[in-house]
């Protein structure tokens, strides 16, 4: 629970914001794919993640969910993919990542172009833009 965040975090800025290929990219991508893993595998046995489902599920969904985004794939960790679906059918999540609203899906498409192009001059600036 404690590493998704974290992780996924730096894998959304290396992929998304930095221009050219780095380690960074790498590293990241690879930690989050093991931390994966690691829920695929607890989900083996378990409908979710602590048993019941639980603040446990819904704090790494959020994150999981945004997989592409971060560029790092779930294919292959099927129990995962199982569970990733099985949130985003719930009436609460959907509700959920529709605050705030968003104009534009981010995940893919010129809103993705727009929306990075804010951020890295965000990081390039250090402001939020106008």
């Amino acid at each position: 629970m404690g590493g998704i965040g974290p992780m996924m975090g730096q894998a959304n800025v290396f992929y998304r914001y930095f221009r050219r290929r780095s380690t960074g990219i790498d590293r990241y991508h690879a930690e989050v794919r093991r931390l994966f893993g690691v829920l695929d595998g607890q989900l083996r046995d378990h409908e979710y993640l602590a048993g019941d489902y639980s603040i446990a599920d819904i704090a790494n969904w959020a994150w999981v969910r945004t997989h592409k985004w971060s560029g790092v794939e779930i294919e292959g960790l099927s129990n995962l993919e199982r569970w990733v679906a099985q949130l985003a059918a719930r009436p609460a999540c959907q509700r959920g990542i529709g605050v705030p609203p968003r104009p534009e899906r981010v995940e893919d498409g010129r809103g993705a172009e727009k929306f990075v192009d804010l951020a890295r001059k965000m990081l390039v600036t250090g402001q939020p833009p106008a």
